[in-house]
């Protein structure tokens, strides 16, 4: 069963753009700004966007209060996140979700942001894991997958077959994201339960034994034993010490669920790649994996 799915956006609806982690300036901004103002939309820039509290973009307080307004305001139809980094994690439990439950807009963005769709996903709501505008500029088929999620377009995705992959169908609620910041959120008020889901991983510059770390915690939290599927995103830059640890990170993945039947399949092209295609978390999607590669509807 779909989660709650926020209403399709429209011409004339607003999109607030919120930096709850690393901060940002109005340059980086400025291709999202004209490419929203493009679709018809009308963008509002959150008041403390362009503060400055070392990485952040501004203090805890100030972040939480841009996030809160942007939640509450009814005229507010989606919320894309300026970017990523580190500090949603910070402000997460600062926040009220009631009015936001009451009237469900689209929450976008990735990386940091899992914080956010992992806690929203908690209470039946779809978000959307895609590209924001620090990256607008990097590529115009991750922001169109976008276009095409926020707008009411269906998606399809069809992946070249890796020697990794598993092969099976699921037909099941899609969940995940970062996979460090699902490993963080583990055993707080925002960790997911995703017993018969498709679970989505992706990550950035970890150090390989780290990669396994995080699987072998997840594994024994009951999170991958139940899964229907599991997709794998961009394991991008990742990092090894000096005695190697001696698989990738996709073979440290697979190794992690090698005693469990249900499709797995890599390469997904979403996460810290430059081709980040837009998927709606907590919506119900088909995997299929099969000889000749795999899809996504």
């Amino acid at each position: 069963m779909n989660l709650i799915q926020p209403a399709h956006l429209k011409n004339g609806d607003k999109i607030a753009i919120v930096a709850s982690a690393r901060k940002i300036s109005l340059q980086e901004l400025q291709a999202a700004i004209d490419t929203f103002k493009a679709w018809g939309l009308e963008v509002v820039l959150s008041k403390n966007i362009f503060n400055s509290d070392h990485q952040f973009s501004g203090t805890d307080d100030e972040r939480a209060t841009d996030l809160q307004t942007a939640l509450d305001d009814d005229s507010v139809k989606a919320i894309i996140s300026a970017r990523g980094g580190y500090g949603t994690m910070r402000i997460i439990d600062k926040l009220d979700f009631t009015k936001f439950k009451q009237n469900p807009k689209w929450v976008i963005g990735y990386s940091d942001i899992t914080v956010l769709h992992s806690h929203i996903h908690n209470f039946g709501i779809q978000t959307l894991h895609a590209t924001m505008p620090i990256n607008f500029s990097v590529s115009t088929e991750a922001v169109e997958t976008m276009r095409k999620a926020l707008f009411g377009e269906k998606l399809f995705y069809q992946l070249e077959k890796h020697p990794l992959n598993r092969n099976g169908n699921a037909d099941a609620e899609l969940v995940g994201g970062n996979l460090s910041l699902l490993y963080a959120l583990t055993g707080s008020a925002s960790s997911i339960h995703t017993k018969g889901k498709i679970l989505f991983i992706e990550d950035l510059d970890e150090y390989l034994y780290h990669v396994d770390r995080m699987m072998v915690s997840l594994k024994r939290y009951g999170k991958l034993s139940d899964l229907a599927g599991l997709v794998v995103g961009g394991m991008t830059d990742m990092k090894d010490n000096q005695i190697p640890f001696g698989k990738t990170a996709e073979e440290i993945i697979m190794d992690a669920v090698k005693e469990y039947k249900y499709p797995v399949c890599f390469n997904f092209s979403a996460g810290h790649i430059d081709k980040n295609l837009a998927i709606p978390l907590g919506r119900r999607v088909k995997l299929v994996v099969d000889d000749k590669g795999a899809s996504i509807s």
